[in-house]
Parts: C-alpha cells; structure tokens; sequence
C-alpha cells in the first residue's frame, strides 16, 4: 500500500526526467553526499510547496510510530553478547542497506542488502538490485528517493530466504538526527517495523549542531575505539552520538535511533559491527553494490574504492 502511494506520487511530481550524462561510477559516500548537497537548491526548485508538504506530513504521521526503547530482539543480542551466554541457540543477523550510483546519472543505481551473522559478521545473503530512480535528492526527503527499493530488498529476503531475514538493520543514512526527527532509519524502521539503526559519515547540522571548533575539538579527544559524545541539539534532545568506531580511524560517524531500538543499544551495536570507519553490514553493502554496477552498468571509470579508514 505504502510503495504504490509512492509510486504514484513520485510518477505524478518527477515523470521520467533525468537522462545519464557520465559513464563513472559514484558511491554515497562523503565526496558525493556534498555534491547532492550543494546541488540541493536545484533540485528543491522543483518540488512545489504543495509537494513539500505533502512529504512533511507524511514524515509527522510516520514519525508517531517511532519507539526508541529496545524491541525484545536487541535486548536478547546484548544479553548474549555481553555476558557470552553459553547454550545459547538462536542467531542473530544484522542487515545494511546502500543505493550505490551512476555518477552523474540521476537515474540508473544499484540497491543493495547485506545481511551478516552477529557477532561473527560472516555473510549469509546479499542481494543487488540495478534500479531505475524516479526522485531528485532533496535534503531531508531522502527516503521519499530511496525507502521503496530497500523494502523491496527485505521482502524479498523475507520470502524467499525467511531464516535469515535481518533482525535489525543498519543504514547509511541519519535516523532522528534529522530537520524534522525523522530521517530515512526512522522511516524504514516504521515501516518495517524492526529495529533501525541510521549511521552516517557526516554530521546533519540541525537543532543548532554545527561542525564547528567546539565540535572538532571534542572529536580530537576521542582518543580509541569505542570513545564516543553525545549530539545534544538547541532543544536540549539529544539526537545521536559521535562515535570513533575504530582505534584505527580518526574519522568518527554520527549514529542515531530509528525505531525499535535505544540510542545506547544504538550505539553499542554499531561498534561492535565495525572492523574499520564503516560498520561492516553498511560497509558491504557499499563496496559490493559498487562493484555490481560495474559488472552490470556499462561504464569506462569506475569510482575508487571507499575510504573506510
């Protein structure tokens, strides 16, 4: 029900509009979220205030449903992973989700679901979807560009391989570290309704959070792994947490709730996850979605391979 009022909705407002431009290949990591970014004011020219609204108040009507204590899935993964339960049968899979791109193509991506065992964060399944895009990147509307194709992905993984559905699932992408609290971790969260994680490579600069000396310094006193400080907005809510994922990455990443889940739990989930910068189920999903679009998408410069340190 909800991807066909998506479907409609996006057929009605965009058509059919973009053509590809530049064989290259471009992931969603930091280089090409600021080229959406500073593109952003283009691209909102073309919703209409009607349009815009009709986004924010579907993101309100979602966002009601948000939960942000433990559903009873995290609970039995903390247990069993902080106190080394043994005898302890069930397994628990984490699942990250990507849409790789065609660099200066609006149109032709790659969706992609990872799903890894925890704690041994072995693969189980993966599953790559070349896809046709049909909505500009507009900040702070990107699940309106990309939620139903990764529905899409777990539904699949869900029917056709159910024991090894993901019982949370991490995304590139911000959670209620968001302009309205309810960023595309939130929105898939609710619809699922499983347990979401967002974890992004920059900071959402909302709520008076701001990259600025302060927020730099205390960057630079993180000094391992596992260091982390909380993202506490003008609203006096905390939204997420800075985190240095691994010792050694001097980078952070911003994690923050989506649904079903604790900031804490949150955060604790995403370091455990993490091998280099990136959380290892995100990271895969990445990496291996860029190099299906370039066993499967034509092009001549395939893009350098991600930074994960």
């Amino acid at each position: 029900m909800y991807r066909r009022y998506l479907d409609i909705l996006k057929t009605f407002i965009f058509g059919d509009t973009a053509t590809p431009t530049d064989d290259g290949l471009e992931s969603k990591n930091e280089k090409e979220e600021s080229a959406r970014e500073s593109n952003g004011q283009n691209a909102e020219s073309i919703i209409s205030d009607e349009v815009r609204a009709i986004w924010e108040n579907e993101q309100q009507r979602l966002k009601t449903n948000v939960i942000d204590s433990d559903a009873d899935v995290v609970k039995q993964m903390r247990r069993a992973r902080e106190h080394d339960q043994e005898g302890i049968r069930r397994q628990f899979y984490l699942g990250g989700v990507d849409i790789s791109f065609v660099k200066g193509d609006n149109v032709n991506a790659c969706a992609a679901l990872v799903v890894v065992s925890f704690p041994g964060l072995e693969v189980v399944y993966e599953d790559y979807e070349m896809i046709k895009l049909t909505a500009p990147y507009v900040s702070g509307f990107l699940a309106f560009r990309e939620v139903d194709f990764i529905v899409a992905l777990y539904r699949k993984v869900e029917k056709n391989d159910p024991e090894h559905t993901p019982d949370v699932i991490l995304v590139d992408g911000n959670g209620i570290l968001h302009h309205r609290q309810f960023g595309l971790a939130c929105h898939l969260g609710v619809i699922l309704d499983i347990p979401c994680i967002g974890v992004a490579k920059k900071l959402c600069q909302v709520d008076g959070l701001e990259k600025d000396e302060e927020h730099l310094t205390k960057i630079k006193e993180l000094n391992k792994g596992g260091d982390m400080f909380p993202l506490i907005g003008d609203s006096g809510r905390c939204l997420g947490m800075t985190l240095r994922s691994h010792d050694t990455s001097t980078n952070p990443i911003y994690v923050s709730t989506g649904h079903r889940i604790s900031l804490d739990s949150a955060t604790w989930l995403v370091h455990q996850c993490c091998k280099y910068r990136v959380p290892e189920p995100v990271r895969l999903a990445d990496v291996n979605s860029r190099e299906y679009l370039r066993n499967n998408f034509k092009a001549d410069k395939p893009s350098d391979p991600i930074n994960d340190v």
